[in-house]
Formats: structure tokens, C-alpha cells, sequence
């Protein structure tokens, strides 16, 4: 994520939740696509209450599609 140092606070402290790096593909993949995006609005938008919730949703979205991602990848590929 750029240097969000001149961000309000809460934009700071929800978007370092959306880091990738730790994880490991597929997980990582998924996870770069909702990181982009929240990327993209912090970029786009002035810091405020929509920007704080609408990050706060698409991590909630973010959490579920690398759960999905998951349990894709243990039950391995499909035929």
C-alpha cells in the first residue's frame, strides 16, 4: 500500500489490512484484487465516514473470497 501517512487515521488503520504478500498463491492472487481496488479508492476519494465503511465492506468481501479461495485450493482441481 503507498504512504498513507497523510490519511486519517482510520483510512491507515483498515487499510493494512489488506497486505498480500504473506500469502501463498491462490490465496495471494485473490487477495491482490480486493488490495488493488481499496488501492484504488484510497487513491480516488476523500478520507470520511463512505470511504471508511465501503473499505471496511470490500475487507469483509476480501476475507470471504479467500476463505472461498481455500477451500478451493484443498480440494484440489476438479475434473
Amino acid at each position: 500500500m503507498r504512504d498513507l501517512s497523510e490519511r486519517h487515521l482510520s483510512t491507515q488503520q483498515i487499510a493494512r489490512y489488506f497486505e498480500y504478500a504473506h500469502l501463498k498463491t491462490p490465496l495471494r492472487q485473490v487477495s491482490q484484487r480486493c488490495h488493488d481496488l481499496a488501492e484504488q479508492m484510497i487513491g480516488d476519494l476523500p478520507d470520511g465516514p463512505e470511504l471508511t465503511a465501503g473499505l471496511r465492506k470490500l475487507l469483509e468481501a476480501k476475507d470471504c473470497f479467500v476463505r472461498a479461495s481455500l477451500d478451493t485450493a484443498q480440494e484440489g482441481p476438479t475434473s
